[in-house]
């Protein structure tokens, strides 16, 4: 895929700005549970897409999961948000500092000593023969690589990509370096106007493939691959939600997105989460990707619970009166 491509492309997003605020708020939403949800779950953690949302939208904690499961959720919604906030530098001002920031972050109640710290010890990746550089190198290639991204002159897309790949090749900490790479490449989208990029749950092993294999001195091209089709990915749902497009997870225009349920009832998408998992609402449909899809006749039962929660009815009189 040309990168020339995502410069046009990025080109008809920008006619649309400044986007509506409410399109952002709900773009903004949905990206920040989806990043995080994909994130977590390609490193191993086991929460699904909606315990994600509740844990980081509500605050609620989900029975048989870990601690460590709940707050990586909510440490990397917390990193989301610190890293939205740098968006208006640019990518050559980033610094050491920005990079242990977003891994203090990621790591924090995890794992406080080595948190925001270069590792100090010899690490390997579990079923990889990938020979990681020695602990005693990661100060002087993380310079380097900061001179890297000073210097650099690629586009945006190339660059996010690059720089992802070279921070999870030092592998500068003992863990969490996935995660801070995939948020590296993801402010550097931002500050240069892009979307961010989900790598896919499903794409892991394609994704980790590829790594591994640019790693052992094969072709990087499998790797920017599955980078370019995530931004475009992206690119699309940004577009498409400008342009008043039905997305592709719906069925016909015949199910509702939780986005387009929520808007219709007056609510957030997190108490519509909250109330399907509380068995008040009834998911119609899942889609491969894992998005639930709901029927119309949500909406009036929806209004039903909205006036009962008025009358002070618990959650349980609620449910026996549905």
């Amino acid at each position: 895929m040309k990168y020339d491509y995502f410069t046009q492309k990025k080109k008809l997003l920008d006619q649309y700005r400044p986007l509506p605020k409410a399109l952002v708020r709900n773009l903004d939403e949905w990206f920040r549970i989806e990043l995080t949800y994909t994130s977590n779950a390609i490193e191993g953690n086991t929460l699904t897409r909606q315990e994600t949302a509740l844990i980081v939208e509500k605050g609620l904690t989900v029975g048989g999961k870990t601690l460590i499961e709940h707050l990586e959720a909510t440490n990397h919604a917390h990193a989301i948000d610190w890293v939205k906030m740098q968006i208006n530098r640019k990518p050559k001002d980033l610094s050491e500092k920005d990079i242990l920031r977003i891994h203090d972050i990621i790591l924090k109640g995890i794992d406080d000593e080595n948190a925001g710290h270069y590792r100090r010890v010899a690490v390997r990746i579990s079923g990889s023969t990938v020979v990681l550089p020695n602990p005693r190198k990661v100060p002087d290639l993380m310079s380097e690589f900061i001179n890297y991204l000073k210097q650099a002159d690629l586009h945006p897309v190339e660059l996010a990509a690059e720089a992802h790949y070279r921070l999870v090749t030092i592998h500068p900490f003992s863990d969490g370096n996935g995660r801070t790479a995939r948020l590296l490449m993801n402010i550097i989208l931002m500050m240069n106007g892009y979307p961010m990029a989900i790598i896919r749950k499903s794409d892991r092993l394609a994704y980790i493939s590829a790594l591994e294999k640019a790693q052992l001195g094969g072709s990087k091209q499998d790797y920017f691959n599955l980078i370019s089709k995530a931004v475009d990915r992206s690119l699309e749902i940004y577009l498409k939600a400008v342009e008043g497009e039905t997305d592709e997870e719906s069925v016909e225009g015949k199910l509702l997105k939780i986005g387009e349920l929520a808007k219709q009832v007056g609510e957030t998408n997190a108490t519509i989460r909250y109330w399907t998992q509380q068995n008040l609402l009834i998911v119609a449909e899942v889609t491969d990707s894992g998005y639930q899809l709901y029927s119309p006749e949500m909406i009036a039962r929806i209004k039903k619970i909205q006036l009962l929660k008025k009358e002070r009815y618990t959650l349980q009189e609620i449910k026996e009166k549905l």
